[in-house]
């Protein structure tokens, strides 16, 4: 038995396309977290991030209502803040794989109910599919506690106005697929049937490409978002110094391009 085999919460899987697959699986508990699950994601990401084997993730969640409706709130014990106010840390941080520094592709499909404390995943997810039964809602002003962490890290995908609504309405609004792809929340809808073979298809065209090339754009297009426009493309070629002579060496340039290698392209 392996390690992953030990895993409770989540599912674990990679292929030999070099995708690896996690699946939320608490149905019971509408894949909602508990420490348990955080505590697993915590290691999924590490193991993700140095296992050169792995090129792309697919984030999906077992059959059910619900992708996730956030942390499970029938759980006392979970969060457990540390009595110290100033060392207080938000365990979601160990959900999302831009939090630990893991720059593999994540191509999240969405089915069901979404949301609260499942916008951690959403927040740091490079492409998000979902099927035409997926709802999208922020709670937590309906049960009297400010919406901050999750409709935040949505003003990166969504425009400000739909965040506004989304945070402001709580339970009394909920994002259909259709909105949430005019949106830009999501760039596919799809039947719930092929909606996880559409997930892994984008992941395993995109594990097929240069590693070295692909995780270099995850990493200098997120951490440019932490930084004003004019430094961000400053930094932009760095990236590409750094990156371009070993992803171009991962791949055959010229079978891609079906040229001669003697014909001069600049």
């Amino acid at each position: 038995m392996s390690n992953w085999d030990r895993l409770e919460t989540v599912l674990f899987e990679v292929g030999d396309d070099h995708v690896a697959t996690i699946t939320l699986n608490r149905p019971a508990a509408m894949n909602s977290f508990n420490k348990q699950m955080v505590d697993e994601f915590d290691l999924l990401w590490q193991h993700i991030r140095l296992d050169d084997a792995i090129h792309a993730v697919v984030l999906r969640a077992a059959a059910g209502r619900a992708f996730s409706t956030g942390v499970d709130v029938k759980d006392p014990s979970f969060p457990d803040p540390h009595p110290n106010l100033w060392v207080h840390a938000d365990p979601g941080d160990k959900l999302g794989p831009k939090a630990n520094l893991c720059w593999k592709p994540v191509i999240t499909a969405v089915h069901g109910l979404c949301a609260a404390g499942a916008f951690y995943w959403l927040n740091e997810s490079d492409l998000i599919i979902c099927s035409d039964d997926a709802q999208f809602f922020e709670p937590h002003v309906t049960y009297g506690m400010t919406a901050a962490i999750e409709p935040i890290g949505m003003t990166y995908r969504m425009p400000l106005g739909d965040v506004m609504r989304m945070a402001l309405l709580g339970n009394d609004e909920r994002i259909c697929a259709s909105t949430a792809l005019r949106i830009g929340l999501v760039t596919e809808v799809l039947a719930p049937d092929v909606l996880w073979t559409r997930a892994h298809e984008l992941a395993a065209k995109i594990a097929a490409k240069p590693p070295a090339a692909i995780q270099g754009t995850v990493r200098a297009i997120w951490e440019s978002l932490d930084t004003p426009r004019s430094i961000a493309l400053q930094t932009a070629l760095k990236y590409t110094q750094l990156g371009n002579p070993i992803g171009m060496a991962q791949v055959d340039r010229w079978a891609i391009m079906g040229k001669s290698k003697t014909f001069d392209v600049r």
